[in-house]
């Protein structure tokens, strides 16, 4: 099965809440819809799933248009951030229950249901009712059901958002494993970056209803075409500095001088944005080339592992991420150094004209 999106838009009384979308995905593809809230997820989803029809565009699966086909006659299933599951029965019944529905024999019943709960490690599980259950294994119940049914296109909506972090990354670690071993399409929507490079896949990068990048997750990661794509890819928030050259010079605020190191050099005079990742603006020198910048720190978040340090910088906040434990007073002072072959350079249209030197690591 392929399922192609074909320039879908969405309205909504005087609102788009999709525009223009055209998107290909491929059988035994892991997709994942990324982006804030209210970016248009789920609208997507619903779209795809036959829930709502579009306003304009076409939906084809292997060539044919399904676009006005109602969700009922689709081979789709569906997972949502709720655990939605009949607390009356067990979760073999909750699991067999839409292959019940559908009239599938019993012994056929047994076999898929024994099968999708050996996968999702639910076999121990099978005589309990989902109130016996922990909320990830309740989300595995839930998931169980909607991949026995064999759809060729599995669409999950933020299916982790509800659960604590420990199961949460338990989950993570499984998904793919579970995506591998069928042949359908799977879209999962979600609002974390880091989710999005765990699973893997390809990622659709999503801003007020618009796909601003789609490819393999690993290279939107490392080379958002455009700058709404790297803000969208970045968690803690991308830094960014506007700056313009003029005249063999790059200036911020047409007064504080950047030095032109690393890809700078070689940029014509214009209007330009760099951007880096807060693991990449360091506390101590790092390399010959590294910039020195004084900043006034405004707080610092100790998770443990990691410290972040949040900064004003000539009137533009960044934020620093250190490993370790750093304690530094807030409105103190500090020098901290930006690597210049790091920097992401957008230019006034937000269009990407410099990647970093050693991207893999970017």
């Amino acid at each position: 099965m392929q399922l192609e999106l074909r320039n879908l838009c969405k309205k909504v009384g005087k609102e788009f809440h999709i525009s223009d979308v055209s998107l290909t995905f491929a059988a035994g593809s892991l997709n994942i819809l990324l982006g804030p809230t209210l970016a248009g997820k789920t609208s997507l989803m619903r779209l795809m799933a036959g829930l709502d029809r579009p306003t304009s565009g076409t939906i084809h699966v292997d060539d044919r248009d399904v676009t006005g086909v109602p969700v009922q006659k689709r081979h789709v299933a569906m997972v949502y951030q709720q655990f939605i599951n009949y607390p009356n029965l067990t979760v073999f019944e909750n699991i067999a229950s839409p292959l019940r529905i559908a009239g599938v024999a019993t012994a056929e019943i047994k076999e898929r249901v024994a099968k999708v709960a050996a996968l999702l490690k639910l076999e121990k599980m099978l005589g309990r009712l989902p109130q016996e259950l922990s909320g990830g294994q309740q989300q595995r119940t839930a998931l169980a059901r909607a991949l026995v049914k064999g759809a060729e296109l599995v669409l999950l909506d933020e299916p982790l958002a509800n659960l604590d972090y420990k199961l949460r990354e338990e989950l993570r670690e499984e998904l793919p494993r579970i995506f591998s071993a069928t042949g359908s399409i799977f879209v999962y929507a979600t609002t974390e970056p880091s989710e999005a490079l765990l699973l893997g896949g390809n990622t659709a990068s999503l801003h007020q209803g618009r796909v601003t990048q789609f490819g393999k997750t690993i290279e939107v990661f490392t080379r958002p075409h455009n700058l709404i794509t790297a803000q969208t890819l970045s968690d803690p928030p991308l830094n960014l500095l506007p700056v313009t050259k003029l005249n063999n010079r790059m200036l911020y605020k047409s007064h504080v001088e950047v030095p032109l190191l690393g890809p700078l050099p070689h940029l014509p005079d214009d209007d330009y944005t760099i951007a880096f990742r807060p693991h990449h603006l360091f506390l101590h020198r790092n390399s010959d080339k590294a910039i020195a910048v004084n900043a006034k720190v405004a707080v610092t978040e100790i998770t443990g592992s990691e410290s972040y340090v949040h900064l004003d910088v000539a009137g533009v906040r960044w934020v620093l991420l250190a490993r370790g434990i750093h304690h530094i007073d807030i409105n103190e002072t500090i020098e901290i150094f930006l690597d210049p072959d790091k920097f992401y350079v957008y230019d006034r249209n937000d269009t990407l004209v410099v990647t970093p030197e050693a991207v893999t690591g970017a």
